[in-house]
Order: structure tokens, then C-alpha cells, then sequence
């Protein structure tokens, strides 16, 4: 299972755009110095996260992993992240923004069919 070179990119697109509104939302919800450590931490963590609970052989990563994860745990974990950045960035942004974020990871997942496809077989 090969992914489109187009279709990679907006998932990574998708992954970074989703750590930017962790930051800002815990840059725009709380008050003096923690906003800095959640500002960082959040993304930080949700980062951390998503690189170390992964499928061995995911054909839309380096197909290595730290934590040898099952398919359908790692899209509930994928699931999970996205969910809490549309959030994130209707709360601290704007309902706009977080609707026409999650439109745009239902278009990326309906283009990824394989991929979840294969997630779900492992």
C-alpha cells in the first residue's frame, strides 16, 4: 500500500498544522507563566505521542517504530489527536476554523481509504 506523494504531505500538513493549534490553544487559555509551559508542553507531548506509538512497516512513516502498536489502536490514537485539535482550535481560534479543519481530515482520511484499510488488518 503506496500513498500519494500529494496525499502525504497534506497528512503531514495536517499533523503540523494540528500541533500549532495545541500551542495556541494553551498559549490563549491560561494566564501568566503557565501559558508558556503549555504553550510548549501541549504540542510537546501530542508530538511525542504520535512519533512513538506506531505500526512496524506504516508505509506512510519510516515504517519503524519505539512502541510496536496495533492498527486499530494507532487510529484510535490518530482519531484522538485530530478530534483534540479541532477542538483546540474552535476554542481558542474560531468554530470556523476548527469546522474547516476537521472538513479537510475527513477529505485526507476518505483519500487514505488504503491506509486505514491496512491499519485495520494489523
Amino acid at each position: 500500500m503506496a500513498q500519494h506523494p500529494i496525499n502525504l504531505a497534506a497528512r503531514f500538513f495536517l499533523e503540523v498544522l494540528a500541533l500549532a493549534f495545541f500551542a495556541h490553544w494553551g498559549w490563549e487559555s491560561f494566564d501568566g507563566p503557565i501559558h508558556y509551559v503549555t504553550a510548549i508542553g501541549l504540542p510537546v507531548i501530542a508530538a511525542t505521542a504520535w512519533a512513538v506509538f506506531a505500526v512496524p512497516g506504516d508505509p506512510s512513516r519510516s515504517g519503524k517504530t519505539v512502541v510496536n502498536t496495533p492498527g486499530s489502536v494507532r487510529l484510535a490514537l490518530e482519531t484522538v489527536f485530530f478530534i483534540a485539535a479541532v477542538i483546540a482550535a474552535s476554542a481558542s481560534l474560531s468554530v470556523v476554523m476548527g469546522t474547516v479543519f476537521a472538513l479537510a481530515i475527513i477529505v485526507h482520511y476518505a483519500a487514505s481509504v488504503d491506509r486505514i484499510r491496512w491499519l485495520l488488518a494489523r
